[in-house]
């Protein structure tokens, strides 16, 4: 790992930021208590939600972590498109009993209030997702002694973030579960996301920012994989979303190895922007008719999501989960990273033998 990594944790593998309730301060202190580096996730959240929750954190452990943020959208949206997708989902209203969200309450989700919250009191690690900060608000953390990280799908992006003054990024490949972390939301590239291993190799031939991989890893091997491809890190969400520790609903947890849920898709159907997920009946009769209006659609949706889940129905639920989730393993979320390290460690061992002959 880069020197800067290796001070913040003592393995190379790092829990996927997840907003939405998973990542929550237990299960990020526990990872960070275990070698690697737990996150928090602030999307959704109030600024003064977020500022609780690293207080909780700092409560639970002494060990480096990291808050993630969600970059201000752009108003790009439709709003006659976000019209019909309300009118469509007029049904799943009536069925759960429970009113549509309001698609215009707010698309910065309190960026500004959450800087001045990281700047005045540091965390050691800010992230960011679904764009790139300014150089001056990357310089402030600098500053400020915090280790910054841009979520990137592509090398363009990789270079923005490097021009930008990032000190890594983190490279999403499209097996990732959840949001694409792209800067800018085109519907014309839907689906022409990069696999992990070819994205590694194509950011690490563009920029010299050292690389953290995300997108679809469960096992150690896969983690060795990558760091072999050229990445320091291993970041993983879904692997972690089923630990006791993490804050994500049962059913939801239950759904990663559940047989009725067999593949993932991409979709915008619960929030406007591409996310990969297990395909249920939501995302089979809405999928095909969601505008490219995040967070519109999310605001719009969010009420049916809860209120699904109070039902016990997840078919309802937007169940976000990576390619591998078959691969989930219900462990303490310190245990889990336990086995992981000897994995990679075996893996890496293996390709070393192999490589020596």
């Amino acid at each position: 790992m880069s020197s800067a990594l290796t001070d913040l944790c003592r393995h190379p593998i790092v829990q996927a930021p997840m907003a939405g309730g998973a990542s929550c301060p237990q299960l990020a202190a526990a990872v960070s208590e275990a070698g690697g580096l737990g996150f928090l996730a602030a999307g959704y959240k109030t600024a003064d939600g977020m500022y609780q929750e690293v207080k909780q954190v700092r409560g639970l452990t002494t060990q480096p972590f990291g808050v993630n943020l969600f970059m201000p959208q752009p108003s790009t949206a439709d709003h006659g498109a976000v019209e019909v997708y309300r009118h469509q989902l007029a049904g799943e209203a009536a069925w759960y009993e429970t009113p549509l969200g309001d698609p215009d309450s707010g698309r910065d989700d309190g960026y500004e209030a959450k800087l001045a919250i990281l700047l005045d009191d540091p965390v050691p690690v800010v992230s960011f997702t679904f764009g790139c900060p300014t150089r001056d608000v990357l310089d402030s953390f600098a500053k400020a002694g915090t280790f910054t990280v841009v979520t990137v799908t592509t090398p363009e992006e990789a270079q923005a973030a490097q021009w930008a003054g990032a000190d890594a990024v983190c490279v999403q490949g499209v097996e990732a579960g959840g949001h694409q972390g792209t800067h800018r939301d085109d519907p014309e590239t839907d689906g022409a996301g990069i696999g992990l291993l070819s994205l590694i190799a194509l950011v690490r031939e563009t920029v010299q920012l050292p690389v953290i991989a995300a997108g679809g890893l469960m096992r150690g091997g896969q983690i060795a994989g990558a760091l072999a491809a050229g990445a320091v890190a291993g970041q993983l969400g879904t692997a972690f979303l089923v630990c006791p520790e993490s804050g994500a609903n049962a059913l939801h947890k239950q759904a990663m190895t559940n047989p009725l849920f067999v593949r993932t898709e991409l979709t915008r159907a619960f929030s406007g922007r591409p996310a990969r997920g297990l395909v249920n009946r939501f995302m089979r009769e809405h999928g095909p008719y969601a505008p490219a209006a995040y967070p519109q659609v999310h605001h719009l949706t969010s009420g049916l999501r809860k209120a699904a889940a109070k039902a016990g129905d997840p078919q309802g639920m937007a169940l976000w989960a990576g390619q591998g989730h078959r691969l989930a393993r219900d462990l303490p979320a310190g245990r889990l990273v336990e086995v992981l390290v000897a994995e990679t460690d075996s893996a890496r061992a293996a390709l070393a033998l192999g490589g020596s002959r």
